[in-house]
């Protein structure tokens, strides 16, 4: 059950329902978390910069390596919502998220994007080695922002027990 309400539309004063529409218009729907954020404007705008960073990261990555590397680090959070989320792009592409055939530049950022997650204090000099391959640091520095960014989506819906969006479900690991 959900430790925090979302936010209705017709609840929302002038601003929440500004953003509440650019949601829709961007994505063609406001999600859960979206809704539990608009709680807080500062929230909600902070978080919804993970969309820009996405597409700076997705501009060196690409956007298979970049979903690779969200999808990491949100099935080591165990963030069910982002992880789903991951899980439904990979499989809408035509992969199979539970055996990933992946190169070694992805292997390494999926490797990265788990450290991230799971012990960030303690990330083996072997996981940058590979990283340095094919980063700079402007990138490697890039893409370990996104990976706090998409920890805190992660910490939101794990945290505040956000109710996972009705197009998910299908999505969900058995």
């Amino acid at each position: 059950m959900p430790r925090v309400s979302m936010v209705e539309y017709e609840q929302c004063d002038a601003e929440r329902k500004a953003l509440y529409d650019g949601q829709i218009a961007r994505h063609g729907r406001i999600t859960n978390m979206k809704k539990t954020l608009l709680h807080s404007k500062l929230a909600f705008n902070v978080l919804m910069e993970w969309y820009p960073m996405r597409d700076e990261v997705a501009a060196f990555l690409g956007d298979f390596a970049t979903n690779v590397f969200a999808y990491s680090v949100s099935e080591a959070n165990s963030c069910l919502i982002c992880s789903t989320f991951f899980r439904k792009i990979l499989i809408d592409a035509g992969k199979n998220p539970d055996n990933l055939e992946l190169t070694e530049k992805e292997a390494a950022v999926a490797d990265y994007g788990r450290a991230l997650a799971l012990a960030p204090r303690h990330i083996e000099e072997e996981i940058f080695e590979r990283l340095r391959a094919f980063l700079n640091e402007e990138q490697l520095v890039l893409l370990t922002a996104f990976g706090g960014m998409m920890i805190a989506t992660n910490l939101i819906n794990s945290a505040l027990d956000v109710t996972p969006d009705n197009y998910l479900k299908d999505y969900m690991k058995k």
